[in-house]
């Protein structure tokens, strides 16, 4: 019985440790992409710079219209990633 409970606790842990593991990953390409924008010279402070969220969440992002611009330029290049540097030919909306 106590084996068994071992067993099952070092299981949890370690799927724990999985799953913290992949967070900040996750983070970090966000984080990327903000530290890229600064880079090159663009006011990009947080992440509601492109997003509407303080921090998005995998599975659950909304873009502003900055976003929603980038991920079409995307789109429309068809390539994998968004390059900060299409920003350059962004028009604020009035």
């Amino acid at each position: 019985m106590k084996k068994a409970k071992r067993i099952v606790a070092a299981a949890f842990a370690g799927g724990l440790g999985v799953s913290l593991a992949l967070l900040p990953g996750t983070a970090q390409a966000t984080l990327e992409i903000q530290k890229k924008a600064k880079e090159a010279g663009f006011a990009a402070t947080n992440c509601q710079f492109c997003h509407n969220e303080k921090l998005p969440k995998k599975g659950a992002v909304t873009h502003n219209d900055r976003g929603k611009w980038l991920v079409a330029q995307k789109e429309a290049k068809k390539v994998k990633a968004i390059d900060v540097t299409w920003l350059k030919d962004y028009v604020v909306p009035k």
